[in-house]
């Protein structure tokens, strides 16, 4: 192995299970557009695509390779075949927009999450606190970065209200003026790490990842007269910062559907209150001795916050009602499929016995 996969975040957790397969090769996926994977070697970029056993033996959307993956790969006349995708530390998953309740695989073995936010138009808490329940759901560690301060007329009351819902996160303020409001950036991008950048479209994520690789490799636009960005970045896509670590650039989610969060961390203040209430299943209306219903009225929590968790909570129960529906139904295929292979063997047993 050489040094780029070590920068690239092949450390011992893959390394353990990369032993277990003699005669193939380890990449990273750095994008994918169209089944077609684009990985990192130690032999420089190719692409590659999963194997006919692969695509057989896989039951779900999660079974296939996203960006940060290692995988397993085998080279035969200038083409790769993926066999294996590596045990993943983290990922990073979002309900598919619209009406579906499909998982969308965002990144995988990533340490931490810059959700990007812009200090103008963009802003918006309740986002906030969506985008921080699915961070922390993904194993990796959020972190939120507040863009576009050079916009902003008054970042002090902005940062008082993210301190609020965001209890043991780490907050960064940039700049877009010159890349010197980039530099707080670079402390959570040591040699080996991952980070994914997730946040609306135009907040500057795009933006921030060409300033932090040192040339325009990303498109980027500019504002609208809205004062929110321009949708640029169409894809997800992995880049290797030299002397730092590795950053994933992601589209911008116009709609995000929760597929499971922890609400325990994203609303660490309400699940300690939820403690101190007088009934196990208290659903915090009209229940007495609700400590939540108390610090609303004593002025320590808001009511939209609430709100906010709740609405989450319906969320994330429903996906989890609907995900246990299909796979209901995946068994019941399955086995009925068993049951007519049964009778068809017996048919044939009973017809050659009569022979």
């Amino acid at each position: 192995m050489n040094n780029e996969m070590k920068d690239l975040g092949l450390n011992d957790f893959f390394l353990k299970e990369v032993k277990h397969f003699e005669g193939l090769h380890v990449g990273r996926v750095s994008s994918l557009s169209k089944g077609i994977y684009k990985l990192i070697t130690d032999q420089g970029e190719l692409k590659a695509e999963v194997s006919g056993k692969f695509r057989y033996k896989a039951t779900g959307a999660r079974n296939y390779p996203t960006v940060g993956d290692f995988v397993m790969i085998k080279r035969t006349d200038g083409n790769s075949i993926i066999h294996h995708v590596l045990s993943r530390k983290s990922l990073l998953v979002r309900k598919e927009a619209g009406m579906t309740q499909e998982t969308q695989l965002i990144a995988a073995n990533i340490d931490k999450i810059f959700i990007c936010m812009s200090l103008n138009n963009d802003f918006n808490i309740r986002r906030m606190e969506r985008y921080l329940s699915i961070a922390w759901d993904s194993g990796a560690i959020p972190v939120i970065v507040l863009t576009k301060a050079d916009l902003c007329e008054n970042v002090e009351a902005m940062l008082e209200e993210v301190s609020r819902i965001s209890i043991g996160v780490d907050v960064i303020v940039t700049s877009s003026v010159d890349n010197e409001g980039y530099e707080p950036v670079k402390n959570y991008l040591p040699s080996g790490q991952t980070v994914a950048f997730i946040g609306s479209s135009g907040v500057g994520k795009s933006t921030l990842i060409n300033a932090l690789l040192g040339q325009e490799l990303i498109e980027t636009r500019d504002l609208r007269n809205d004062e929110k960005g321009k949708h640029t970045t169409t894809r997800r896509e992995l880049f290797l910062i030299s002397g730092l670590g590795v950053v994933i650039d992601t589209p911008g989610m116009r709609e995000l559907g929760v597929h499971s969060v922890d609400l325990s961390k994203s609303f660490s203040d309400i699940d300690e209150l939820t403690k101190q209430c007088k009934f196990n299943n208290c659903q915090h209306k009209s229940e007495p001795g609700c400590a939540v219903q108390q610090a609303i009225t004593d002025g320590e929590l808001s009511n939209k916050r609430l709100q906010s968790y709740q609405k989450l909570e319906r969320e994330a129960r429903r996906a989890e009602l609907k995900a246990e529906g299909r796979e209901k139904e995946r068994l019941k295929y399955m086995f009925d499929n068993l049951r007519q292979i049964k009778r068809f063997r017996k048919a044939v047993k009973a017809k050659n016995r009569r022979r």
